[in-house]
């Protein structure tokens, strides 16, 4: 039997009973650690998706947008933003 430094005896059957159940309070304690990030972890992944294809339809709509303005722009729209840049410029009438 193994003594302390205050000279009371240690049984050695104690320690080994108090660091298995150390243990396996441990590993308890980290399964359950790790289960809840998993859960967490989860329930992140789905709400990035979510909001990933909530994005995409918006892009969609979007698009769709800018090519109903298009549409509605047709032909006689072609000619008006070169007529903007134009009106733009400076003109060089001062050189």
């Amino acid at each position: 039997m193994a003594s302390s430094k205050s000279g009371i005896p240690i049984k050695a059957e104690q320690d080994s009973d108090g660091s298995a159940q150390s243990t396996a309070d441990m590993t308890a304690f980290v399964q359950n650690l790790l289960m809840q990030m998993q859960t967490r972890f989860q329930a992140m992944s789905e709400n990035i998706i979510s909001k990933i294809d909530e994005m995409g339809a918006r892009i969609d709509e979007l698009e769709q947008s800018l090519n109903d303005l298009k549409a509605e722009i047709g032909g006689e729209g072609m000619s008006t933003p070169s007529k903007m840049k134009e009106e733009s410029r400076p003109s060089d009438s001062s050189a």
